[in-house]
């Protein structure tokens, strides 16, 4: 396996980003971190937090494993409680709980469904109840399923496709709101191929495209309240949902083609969330941040 030594910190400290990956699948998505391998690298060790989010709460779906994992452990240690949504990986989910509360915060998870409306409505009272608060909400929960022509994608497939991946940030979002106060803070996380396209993606890289839509949207509806309302465009991300998707032998080169020539960590991810969270974003709402090696500029 060859690897990419990237400056974290302390020269001396660095962590091995791979650029290739053994073949691998997991048969259900939204796939479980606990199988992967090489394991995604979620935490930087020098990343100190200095109290950036302290006394927030912050809800982030799908933040048990990949970019949500991170996210979640970046805001804890800014000084943030958590409130965890995900569908059923629990045995991701307790280990990202795990992190978080060494970290001398609270963490809540919860397990469910965010295409039913009735569960989102119940997060939020849940997250309420428990931590007191809500400040952050991350939409973050995605699936993708490729199809080589759009005369292969359902009806059944595209209707899944978007409720997992824009209904529900849509349905999450009606629901926190009316208890987010000003200085609160929306980040929605869409894709690279919103941007580029990919043509085995058509149905994912299309809910992707509202997302974008919806955050510019609400960003303009909600600037009276105080409330920023931004996006995050990752490129190919090493997380549970590739391996879930595609075939053993793509994973090989997964994010290869990129032109910084890997994929990238949800480590990498993680300081653009928190930017976005805190007030060093105070000036910023209705953008789009690219975290994606490079993947949008070939368009």
């Amino acid at each position: 396996m060859r690897y990419f030594y990237p400056y974290l910190g302390y020269k001396e400290e660095c962590q091995q980003i791979p650029i290739q990956f053994p073949p691998q699948h997991q048969p259900f998505q939204p796939g479980l971190e606990t199988l992967m391998s090489p394991k995604p690298i979620f935490d930087n060790p020098n990343y100190i937090g200095t109290g950036k989010l302290k006394g927030k709460v912050a809800l982030v779906t799908g933040g048990d494993s990949g970019i949500g994992r991170a996210v979640s452990l970046a805001f804890a240690k800014e000084g943030a409680d958590i409130c965890i949504v995900y569908y059923n990986e629990h045995e991701d989910a307790y280990i990202t709980k795990s992190y978080i509360e060494a970290q001398g915060r609270k963490c809540l998870l919860i397990a469910g469904d965010i295409r039913d409306e009735t569960f989102c409505k119940n997060v939020v009272c849940s997250c309420l109840s428990v931590l007191g608060r809500l400040d952050v909400l991350v939409n973050n929960a995605a699936v993708q399923f490729p199809q080589a022509s759009i005369e292969n994608i359902t009806y059944e497939q595209m209707e899944l496709t978007f409720q997992v991946n824009f209904f529900g940030i849509f349905i999450m979002t009606k629901y926190a709101l009316p208890y987010m106060e000003c200085g609160s803070t929306i980040i929605n996380t869409t894709s690279a191929a919103a941007y580029v396209g990919n043509d085995l993606l058509i149905d994912y890289s299309s809910s992707k495209g509202a997302i974008i839509s919806f955050t510019r949207t609400m960003a303009q509806s909600l600037v009276s309240r105080g409330i920023r309302v931004n996006a995050v465009a990752p490129g190919p991300v090493w997380t549970p949902l590739q391996p879930s998707t595609w075939p053993a032998e793509y994973i090989e080169t997964f994010g290869s083609k990129t032109p910084m020539k890997r994929a990238g960590q949800p480590v990498e991810l993680a300081p653009t969330y928190v930017y976005l969270a805190c007030d060093d974003s105070s000036y910023v709402t209705g953008q789009v941040l690219h975290v994606d090696g490079g993947r949008s500029m070939q368009s």
